[in-house]
């Protein structure tokens, strides 16, 4: 016992002296897992290589909750202690030698890897930032620690499984197959990852011969095209703008089920949530292009360059959300891109009016501040240095910290090699100062045709000095406007739809129903003008779910003769991935009495269905708001709600914990919930 201590007390000491990345250098782990969805168990066979670098009693690995076997070092048996956060081995390290560790352990881990059940079949998804994989794969959560990571995972053959790097074997037995991944060159632990489910996959390949991996669930190849529209142009452009070929064997891309972000970059393979497997009319108000474009942009930074510390994330995140939107300003070109500028500005400046700015390198910085700053703080040096050095810049920078770890100081340097210019006044006002430059960031907003325009207007109404002599807005308005992103036209149209006297602007909203672009139809929806009943009446046709679902709730409720028709027209509209028209049609149907009211109890069953775990969280919580809006919570819908206090998804399980304790308060639900709770303590 006093030796366990002893030991103990010399690994803490140990741990508060020195990093590890100063002691010992691991190289590789080959790691032969096995994943049991019934058990949620994860077990595995792993072998490190490292390389000490200076004499040491101990070296760890994080461990979170694990059981070990069978521990050697070099082939032989090596005494460890395992204190369910890390384990430790000891032996006398010496300097300049390579040692092998293995180990056999098993886990069930309560994050960063999840067992998932959609519909009949399993789903095993992992997501390491944030989370740390050591808790499910022995492994270091200091991301200066870069090593190659090697996988063979075994599972049932009806399955696929996806990980880093190259599949360079399958052994398919008789119930099983293992599949082998390869991977060449070293990442931080964070960005290991596996998928597992039921999928197909399509292959294409990029310019510069990267295979091209776009894996979906086998019911929606008619989704494959929408979804992943852009990839091989996107892929090519980024490559060329960036200057490095792409640093990994392949890129591969799978959907998952109730994912915790939109998606994630893990090396070669990103994970995004199937919210984004989307239909051809889904494409237009939610599409996959930016998210695609941001993980794709992380390969290079983020995974091939990673930040040694949080106050450096912007290194990441605001570079992967620069060269996103120059992937987009590609596609959809500069009008968009200055738009999207322009959000991030104003973005920007209400989180600072709310006194809620940081610097950029502020470890506590928020979300919008790496992501949003960071982007236009690139945007801003790139036009402060010029296209050509500042591409330069980044070129040599990814080339000189290829597989590494950088901090800020590390990319300003480059940038000052090529450009020639002291970057110390531009480091104080976007890196170190929580306050916005907004003039200057206005200067360049400016140089867009567009964004001048609306500047324009947020001071001086528009139509106030559009109009003509006898007071009308001409109705040749919209088209005498720039042409582009129409930015211009929306302003005008919402400018003129907020007016108590907007029937004086008929010509120009008759203008406005004319036309096909979906933002100007969607205001429209959302103000049912008066006299363009039958006008607002086609929104309901309109290739668009978001167009579709407000004009059928404003038409419904402005129009209460004509309910039973509208229902009718949009019967078969399911809308989303998260059913957001079905939904809404169910939730009225129920209210409206003229309309089949012998059919809902139907209507009832099918709307408390969407609660259940077999589908998305995105579709339960909207089918939970509209039941709870109608109060017609049942028994099942009750126990799905239960359920959803304990979902892996935080946000759900907040919003689902949230309602509960509200209808618990409620004397018409409070017992029987009570009731539930006791009936599945016993189960």
């Amino acid at each position: 016992m006093k030796q366990f201590l002893y030991l103990i007390i010399a690994f803490l000491f140990f741990s508060a002296e020195a990093q590890q990345t100063e002691i010992v250098d691991f190289k590789s782990v080959h790691a032969q897992l096995q994943l049991e969805p019934d058990s949620s168990l994860v077990r595995g066979n792993l072998k490190y290589s490292l390389l000490v670098l200076q004499n040491v009693d101990s070296i760890y690995l994080d461990a979170i909750n694990m059981k070990f076997n069978a521990v050697k070092l070099n082939g032989k048996d090596i005494t460890f202690i395992n204190d369910l956060k890390k384990i430790w081995f000891k032996s006398e390290f010496k300097k300049d030698a390579n040692y092998t560790i293995e180990f056999e352990y098993s886990t069930k881990p309560k994050k960063a890897l999840y067992f998932v059940n959609r519909g009949e079949d399993n789903q095993i998804w992992t997501q390491g930032q944030g989370k740390y994989t050591s808790n499910w794969l022995p492994s270091l959560d200091d991301t200066n620690d870069k090593m190659e990571f090697d996988l063979s995972i075994t599972y049932n053959n009806d399955y696929e499984v996806v990980a880093n790097g190259k599949l360079i074997n399958k052994a398919v037995g008789e119930s099983t197959t293992t599949w082998h991944y390869d991977m060449q060159k070293p990442m931080s632990s964070y960005l290991v990852t596996l998928a597992i489910g039921k999928y197909n996959k399509k292959e294409i390949t990029s310019k510069s011969g990267v295979p091209i991996e776009l894996y979906y669930y086998p019911e929606d190849s008619a989704k494959v095209e929408p979804t992943y529209r852009y990839t091989k142009q996107m892929f090519d452009f980024l490559e060329e703008e960036i200057g490095v070929a792409y640093p990994w064997q392949n890129y591969k891309q799978v959907p998952v089920k109730d994912f915790l972000y939109s998606g994630m970059e893990n090396t070669s393979l990103t994970i995004f949530s199937d919210d984004f497997m989307i239909d051809e009319i889904s494409f237009v108000d939610k599409n996959y292009v930016n998210v695609n474009a941001h993980e794709l942009a992380h390969q290079w930074f983020g995974n091939y360059v990673t930040a040694t510390e949080s106050k450096h994330h912007w290194l990441q995140e605001g570079f992967a959300t620069y060269y996103a939107l120059l992937a987009e300003r590609d596609i959809f070109g500069d009008d968009y891109y200055y738009n999207t500028l322009y959000e991030y500005a104003k973005e920007l400046i209400n989180q600072q009016l709310a006194d809620e700015a940081t610097p950029l390198l502020d470890a506590k910085a928020s979300s919008v501040t790496f992501y949003k700053k960071g982007a236009w703080a690139l945007h801003m040096l790139n036009e402060k240095v010029g296209k050509k050095a500042f591409k330069t810049a980044v070129k040599n920078y990814l080339n000189k910290y290829a597989f590494k770890n950088v901090n800020t100081q590390d990319f300003l340097t480059e940038v000052e090699k090529v450009s020639g210019q002291n970057l110390e006044g531009f480091k104080k006002e976007w890196l170190l100062s929580k306050d916005l430059p907004i003039a200057k960031m206005r200067t360049s907003l400016k140089k867009n045709e567009s964004i001048a325009f609306l500047e324009t207007i947020e001071h001086t109404p528009y139509l106030s000095y559009r109009k003509n002599k006898d007071g009308f807005v001409p109705s040749s308005l919209v088209n005498d406007l720039p042409k582009g992103y129409y930015i211009e036209r929306l302003a005008v149209l919402e400018e003129a739809l907020k007016k108590p006297d907007y029937p004086t602007y008929g010509d120009l909203i008759e203008e406005a129903f004319s036309s096909n672009e979906i933002e100007v139809r969607q205001l429209l929806a959302k103000a049912i003008p008066d006299g363009f009943k039958e006008e607002s009446e086609t929104l309901l046709l309109d290739a668009s779910y978001v167009t579709k679902e407000i004009a059928l709730s404003n038409l419904w409720s402005k129009y209460p003769y004509e309910r039973a028709k509208y229902l009718e027209a949009t019967k078969d509209v399911i809308g989303f991935n998260n059913k957001n028209v079905r939904c809404l049609w169910l939730a009225l149907a129920l209210i409206t009495k003229e309309y089949n009211p012998r059919l809902n109890t139907i209507y009832i069953n099918e709307l408390t269905s969407y609660t259940s775990p077999k589908y998305g969280f995105q579709t339960r919580e909207n089918a939970f708001n509209y039941i709870n809006k109608l109060q017609i919570f049942n028994v099942d819908s009750l126990l799905n709600l239960i359920d959803a206090t304990s979902h892996h998804n935080w946000r759900f399980k907040s919003f689902a914990r949230d309602l509960l304790k509200s209808l618990s308060e409620d004397e018409n639900y409070k017992e029987i919930i009570v009731n539930l709770q006791e009936q599945l303590k016993e189960k």
